[in-house]
């Protein structure tokens, strides 16, 4: 099959394969239509007082709120609050549409760089388990939208670099524009512009250069934007401990090596794995590297043939993993290293190097079996993690299966088995949290109130007297021991727990109304 027919091809994409993508992804994701919020949903959409505000639009693109500035992903949400407010399933269903919308731009743009099995690629993109917690978790709407606006870019450029067109390069630099502003991860399209031109020429010509200098331009300026925003808003009281260089190199190159692992057996997925140890680094620690650089060579040699392919396809992987590998900290890092939702755009180079791969191979019956085995394992595996995702219990359940040592997990955990009165459960994982994390003043604080539920008073004031000894700022902990003081009947007491709290948080009404409470039982001698 010649270029041109494929070109033409991917512009009326036979409707038959058209639908079992879509299909097959909307069965992979059903699930996840009818999950709950979880995790910090509440702080992008439940509880962001940006979204009901009717001045919203101008304060997110203002950057005045957020951890991070994503103003287009936040635009976005802004408009869904209108449409269906605190429902999550209307949030989830534009995530799965975004995410199938990506699978079928995937598949165009990999017509477009001329591979005849292109279709195969948006149907495993769809399928994938790596993908599910992108497309399952409703505050990774930033990674499904910049997707698309990104696979527009690759693809518009794409028809720059083949046809020479200025009107393609517009829309390529206006759609990468649009994707940095969804979320700004996508900033290494400009180095993969360029190893898209030595990929079809063998080098990297003048013209190039002064083709991606825009490109370079707007990343720089959006990922300095970002790193601003993570240091001074989403870090600001947070410090992600990630050694020196020498420990940000092990890392990496550990990282890179179990984000390609889980892109080709995707088995023992997990919400949260378990964070390496290494500062300083492990000799062992230091292999990854040595095998990504003996490869690397291999495949130079081999450059004038499938080695090129082969550069291109895990080029286009490490480089998208960049922003994620531990050079720039980041929020998360508290947690883990690694996470299946940084590899969404990097699992792109995979794939589309497996579909380049197929090509070689002669069409046969054991290529469409072998095919077919491989999409219906994914499909089935796909299916059952989506269902993970379905609500806060049994994700952490799940996690907590998979890595015992996440404290989030049995810290979230708790607070699910606390809402529900489960509080002798809810109790065993806050201490184990605790116990992984001795300085957590919100497990401290939380504990308190699960010991105070169930009767042990002392127990709970201890909790309490250790939040306030780890943060003595934290308002909620004088509140847990006016609490306990007013249920003692000691209002007198309490009254300067209460006005402590209102000092520290005057415009939590709860708060004033407590105090005003002791103070009149104080006045009147005893308890409410």
């Amino acid at each position: 099959m010649n270029a041109s027919r494929i070109l033409r091809g991917s512009t009326a994409l036979p409707l038959a394969r058209v639908l079992l993508i879509l299909g097959a992804g909307l069965l992979v994701f059903r699930p996840a239509l009818s999950a709950g919020w979880l995790w910090d949903d509440n702080q992008e959409v439940t509880a962001n007082p940006v979204l009901p505000d009717p001045a919203g639009l101008a304060k997110i693109w203002a950057g005045s709120a957020g951890a991070d500035y994503f103003p287009l992903k936040t635009t976005v949400q802004w408009f869904e609050w209108r449409l269906w407010g605190a429902d999550p399933a209307g949030y989830h269903a534009v995530s799965v549409v975004l995410h199938l919308l990506s699978a079928l731009l995937f598949w165009r743009l990999l017509c477009r760089l001329g591979l005849e099995a292109a279709w195969i690629g948006g149907l495993l993109f769809a399928v994938h388990p790596l993908v599910v917690e992108s497309v399952a978790w409703a505050a990774e709407l930033k990674n499904t939208l910049s997707l698309p606006l990104l696979l527009l870019a690759m693809t518009a450029y794409a028809d720059f670099d083949a046809r020479g067109r200025c009107r393609d390069y517009g829309l390529s630099l206006l759609w990468f524009l649009l994707a940095l502003l969804a979320k700004s991860s996508v900033v290494m399209f400009p180095c993969v512009i360029l190893l898209h031109a030595w990929w079809r020429r063998g080098r990297i010509g003048g013209r190039d250069l002064r083709a991606s200098a825009p490109f370079f331009a707007l990343s720089l300026v959006l990922g300095l934007v970002t790193v601003w925003f993570q240091h001074h808003r989403a870090q600001e009281t947070e410090l992600v401990l990630a050694g020196g260089l020498l420990s940000r190199l092990a890392c990496a190159g550990m990282a890179l090596t179990f984000y390609l692992g889980k892109c080709l057996w995707p088995v023992g997925l997990s919400p949260i794995y378990p964070r390496w140890a290494v500062d300083p680094p492990a000799p062992w620690q230091w292999l990854p590297w040595l095998a990504w650089g003996a490869a690397a060579a291999w495949f130079w040699t081999r450059r004038a043939g499938w080695g090129r392919a082969a550069l291109f396809g895990l080029g286009f992987f490490a480089l998208n993993l960049v922003p994620v590998l531990g050079f720039a900290t980041n929020t998360y890092m508290r947690i883990s290293w690694v996470a299946d939702h940084f590899a969404y755009i990097a699992i792109l180079g995979v794939i589309g190097l497996a579909v380049a791969g197929l090509d070689r191979w002669r069409v046969g019956w054991v290529k469409r079996a072998a095919i077919g085995a491989v999409v219906a394992v994914l499909f089935v595996q796909s299916r059952a993690y989506t269902a993970v995702f379905h609500d806060e219990e049994t994700l952490w359940t799940c996690t907590l299966r998979q890595n015992p040592g996440a404290w989030p997990a049995h810290y979230n955990l708790a607070n699910r088995l606390a809402q529900r009165h489960a509080l002798a459960e809810a109790e065993e994982h806050y201490r184990a949290a605790l116990k992984l994390v001795p300085d957590f003043t919100d497990a401290h604080f939380n504990l308190g109130n699960d010991l105070f539920l169930q009767g042990k008073l002392q127990a709970a004031a201890d909790q309490y007297l250790e939040t306030l000894r780890l943060d003595p700022g934290y308002a909620y902990g004088h509140v847990g021991l006016g609490n306990l003081l007013m249920f003692s009947g000691r209002a007198r007491e309490a009254v300067p727990q209460y006005a402590e709290a209102h000092r520290l948080k005057p415009a939590d009404p709860g708060i004033e109304a407590n105090l005003e409470a002791a103070r009149r039982a104080a006045a009147a001698g005893g308890s409410p």
